[in-house]
């Protein structure tokens, strides 16, 4: 196996990566498709691994595979067909959005819906960050660009985030 190579085995790779691995994923397409999401990754992982060649980057090419793979599902679930059955009920109710629902909102923390919202490469770059715990470096790898871009797309996506924030509290305050 890749034990010549210097990689470790598969399993430990699992048991050291993967809790982060899910944690990122739920964080990016919500409960109800972490699992899936997470089993297609190491599925795809398991599948590559004869071909890993650089130790090092082991644990973003992990993320790399998970963020295609969230990506993956968003786009499946933009196109899957959507029933019939009170949707008028649901667009009338207040607080309704479609957009949000797409992304896997709903969750118990509203925080992490609202990273949902942010434009792709920011809410990547900001659950890769704080659900998965990676390095700006890491980040960038993962999700193919610079050091630097990556910690632009983080800190737009944080300030993307403290605007909403102060905005929704200055329309509760005027309410």
């Amino acid at each position: 196996m890749s034990q010549s190579k210097g990689l470790p085995p598969f399993e430990l790779m699992l048991d050291r990566h993967g809790p982060a691995i899910h944690r990122f994923l739920v964080a990016r397409v919500g409960a109800d498709r972490a699992d899936d999401c997470f089993q297609e990754t190491m599925i795809a992982a398991l599948r590559a691994w004869e071909g890993v060649r650089d130790r090092a980057k082991l644990r973003s090419w992990l993320f790399t595979i998970a963020v295609n793979k969230a990506n993956d599902s968003h786009r499946a679930a933009a196109r899957a067909p959507v029933p019939d059955d009170g949707i008028e009920a649901r667009a009338a109710a207040p607080g309704s959005d479609p957009v949000f629902e797409r992304v896997g909102g709903g969750s118990a923390d509203p925080v992490w819906d609202a990273v949902g919202l942010l434009p792709d490469k920011q809410a990547a770059a900001v659950t890769l960050r704080f659900r998965g715990d990676l390095t700006h470096r890491e980040i960038g790898e993962v999700l193919g660009m610079s050091e630097d871009a990556a910690r632009r797309n983080v800190f737009e996506g944080l300030k993307r985030l403290r605007a909403d924030h102060a905005e929704r509290i200055r329309d509760e305050r005027t309410v």
